[in-house]
């Protein structure tokens, strides 16, 4: 889901949360939204990393969540951390966002598939999403990373105010099941609707 948003118009994963109290957007993997609407993106991590980034001058934020931290060289999708970070930073710059003032978010990076012990995805995931932050110099205000245990994270994309839940570690469990399920599928199922960064 790319969403430019007004919340007007029908966004895929929109939904009225009534715990939180307010219009929240669901957010699957390879999904990424930039608003300045008074929403909370949720999102649900195991070993993928959501980035949230804001700039709290105009009140405008984002949220991605990617599976991968690399890239398969031919293709931009939000799926691939190097792609997710730049897809939401240019969604974000174009909403009137200065990349000086964006602050980050970073939560996620459980590993919570058993049965990868040397360098985990989770891990590499997490790694990745430092790296990243600091070579574009945009500080880290919290991050909740690694583990074993899987999260539920809502943003609140004016504010900047995010709420992390962690949830019982899923080795063998649902989550895990879904991550292996979803990690065979790329290697499957051909990347569509690409996006020429520039």
């Amino acid at each position: 889901m790319n969403a430019a948003l007004p919340l007007a118009e029908a966004v895929p994963g929109r939904y009225y949360d009534s715990t939180l109290q307010t219009e929240a957007i669901k957010l699957l993997p390879a999904d990424y939204v930039a608003t300045d609407e008074p929403v909370a993106l949720v999102t649900l991590l195991g070993s993928c990393v959501a980035a949230c980034l804001y700039d709290s001058a105009i009140r405008v934020g984002g949220m991605n969540h990617f599976m991968l931290p690399g890239d398969d060289g031919d293709n931009v999708c939000a799926r691939y951390g190097v792609h997710a970070m730049e897809l939401l930073i240019n969604d974000l710059l174009k909403r009137g966002a200065r990349r000086s003032r964006l602050l980050a978010k970073v939560f996620g990076g459980g590993n919570v598939l058993s049965g990868f012990h040397t360098d985990p995805i989770g891990t590499r995931n997490a790694r990745f999403v430092l790296k990243y932050l600091a070579d574009e110099r945009i500080p880290v205000m919290a991050q909740d990373l690694g583990d074993i245990h899987p999260r539920k994270v809502c943003f609140f994309a004016q504010t900047g105010r995010t709420l992390v839940k962690r949830l019982p570690a899923t080795r063998d469990n649902e989550i895990a099941k879904v991550e292996r399920d979803y990690y065979g599928s790329l290697n499957r199922a051909p990347v569509s609707g690409g996006v020429e960064l520039f």
